[in-house]
C-alpha cells in the first residue's frame, strides 16, 4: 500500500492548527491518525489532488511541484493583510511506493 507523509515546513502568519514539524501520514485512502499531528479542511483540500497523484507514481516535476523526489505544496488560507490565519507549506514525501513495488516483483 503506497505511503505518504506530508510534513509542516513553513509556516508564513499565523497558523491555528499546524507547527513546524507537524505532519500528516496517508496510507492507501486512509489518514494515520495514530501517527499525524494534526489535520486542518484548509490544508487537506490543497493537498488531496497532488496526494493522489503522487500515490500512483506521478513524480513530483511532473507535477510542477518539486525538483526531486519531494513535493511541495501550500494551504488555501492567504495569511495577512487578506485573513488573520496564515498559510502552511507541506513537504510531500512517498514513503513507500507500491507501484515502483509491484513493477520491480514482475
Amino acid at each position: 500500500m503506497e505511503r505518504l507523509e506530508a510534513r509542516v515546513v513553513e509556516i508564513k502568519g499565523k497558523c491555528p492548527v499546524f507547527k513546524l514539524g507537524d505532519r500528516i501520514v496517508v496510507e492507501g485512502p486512509e489518514i494515520k491518525l495514530d501517527e499525524t499531528d494534526a489535520v486542518c479542511t484548509h490544508a487537506f483540500a490543497s493537498l488531496l489532488p497532488y496526494i493522489v497523484a503522487l500515490r500512483k507514481g506521478i513524480k513530483p516535476s511532473e507535477l510542477g511541484l518539486g525538483r526531486g523526489d519531494r513535493a511541495y505544496v501550500q494551504c488555501l488560507d492567504p495569511g495577512p493583510p487578506y485573513t488573520d490565519g496564515g498559510t502552511v507549506i507541506f513537504e510531500i514525501t512517498v514513503i513507500r511506493d507500491e507501484a515502483k513495488k509491484s513493477l520491480e516483483g514482475r
